[in-house]
Order: structure tokens, then C-alpha cells, then sequence
């Protein structure tokens, strides 16, 4: 789960700098959530519920669902598309 976090980070950040020109830096997650969303909600969405899970997945010692996993997967998997995309097209 960790690495769908930080894949969905590290996209995040590549769609934020092909539409505005820079991403969120720092640790602060609501900015940069609120960054994303300016260039697009939907992935804004996905980076938040990625978020939710991090320190579950960092910093617990409660395992994570299988349903868990399954929606880190899905949110890491839209993120990084939305990010290959974006910098196709600049």
C-alpha cells in the first residue's frame, strides 16, 4: 500500500506540473491536494483517499484490508494514467 501512496504522490506531482507549471512542496497533504484539484478534481479525489491510507499503511500496526489494498491499486493506477497522459500531451 505504501507504493501506491507514493506512486500516486509522485504522479500527482507530474500532473500538477504539466497543467500549472509546479507542484505542491513540503509535507502539508491538504495543499497539496488543493494544488491538484486546480488542474484536476477527479485526481485531487483519488490523492485523498491515497492519502487517508498512508499512515495506516506507514505508521500502523493494524494490517490493511484486502478492500484497502484493492482501492490503494485502483486510486495509484488512475493517478499515474491521468500523470502519463498529462505529459504526453506537453
Amino acid at each position: 500500500m505504501t507504493l501506491c501512496v507514493h506512486a500516486g504522490i509522485a504522479a500527482s506531482d507530474v500532473i500538477c506540473c504539466a497543467a500549472l507549471g509546479h507542484h505542491a512542496h513540503g509535507e502539508n497533504h491538504t495543499e497539496a491536494t488543493a494544488l491538484l484539484s486546480k488542474a484536476d478534481r477527479e485526481a485531487a479525489r483519488h490523492l485523498a483517499a491515497l492519502l487517508k491510507m498512508k499512515t495506516k499503511a506507514g505508521y500502523s500496526h493494524t494490517s490493511a484490508t484486502i478492500e484497502e489494498f484493492k482501492r490503494a491499486g485502483r486510486a495509484a493506477e488512475t493517478l499515474v494514467e491521468k500523470a502519463r497522459r498529462a505529459h504526453a500531451a506537453t
